[in-house]
């Protein structure tokens, strides 16, 4: 399995590319700001083929591309049916005044026109997505967004791994994602965190949406957002 990443844009979202080997289909997760330099260098580099981006969840950061590389490849955009209004208004899941100071920040002066790709699917709890022989199982975890998903992918390296987990910005290195934005939920995020983080095998790698990789057993050990829950 071929699988890399690159962050990507002023708040340094990491975008996945993940294939079964050089010159092969492949999957995008969280194609966000400013991720199409790296999308294009990946892609020259293995001789890949995009067939599918994969959305964690619907803020701009984990989505911004997603629109280019679907119609730059002609392939497919997953994402849960509770964000998929956010890939045409990205801006609905904050506030006025944050969008604001947002775009100040950014030194924006418009938004792109964000639109719907051609062909967007549901990527509901349960649903299994099929990339050349690798089977992306989609997990449901509200709480930092109504819609916001982990995609789980069976390892077959040489390493001691089970699964890899793309958590978006559900689970992080030490931390968990933020409750405080726009459908945000941290009854939903703790009930998510119990129901799917926690059953996990510890040899799970978790590929989280900022910041380095972690597994489940050292997040068990050391998160202190898991240790209230395990308390």
């Amino acid at each position: 399995m071929l699988l890399t990443s690159f962050p990507a844009g002023p708040l340094q979202a990491n975008c996945y590319i993940v294939s079964r080997g050089p010159g092969a289909p492949c999957a995008l997760v969280d194609p966000g700001m400013d991720a199409m330099e790296g999308v294009h260098a990946v892609v020259r580099e293995h001789n890949l083929i995009p067939a599918a981006v994969l959305v964690t969840h619907g803020h701009f950061d984990h989505m911004w591309c997603a629109q280019d590389v679907a119609a730059e490849y002609d392939c497919p955009v997953w994402i849960h049916p509770a964000d998929r209004h956010l890939l045409s208004d990205p801006m609905a899941a904050i506030s006025g005044e944050s969008a604001a100071m947002l775009r100040s920040q950014l030194n924006m002066i418009t938004m792109p026109d964000f639109h719907e790709p051609a062909d967007v699917r549901d990527a509901v709890d349960g649903a299994q997505i099929e990339v050349d022989g690798l089977t992306f199982t989609v997990d449901h975890v509200p709480g930092h967004t109504p819609g916001a998903v982990v995609y789980r992918l069976d390892h077959d390296g040489p390493e001691v791994v089970s699964q890899v987990m793309f958590s978006g910005d559900f689970l992080f290195a030490g931390s968990i994602g933020r409750t405080d934005l726009a459908g945000g939920s941290h009854l939903q995020m703790q009930q998510s965190l119990r129901d799917r983080v926690l059953p996990l095998a510890d040899d799970v790698v978790v590929l989280p949406g900022h910041g380095p990789e972690t597994s489940i057993g050292r997040e068990r050990a050391t998160n202190p957002f898991l240790a209230e829950l395990l308390g």
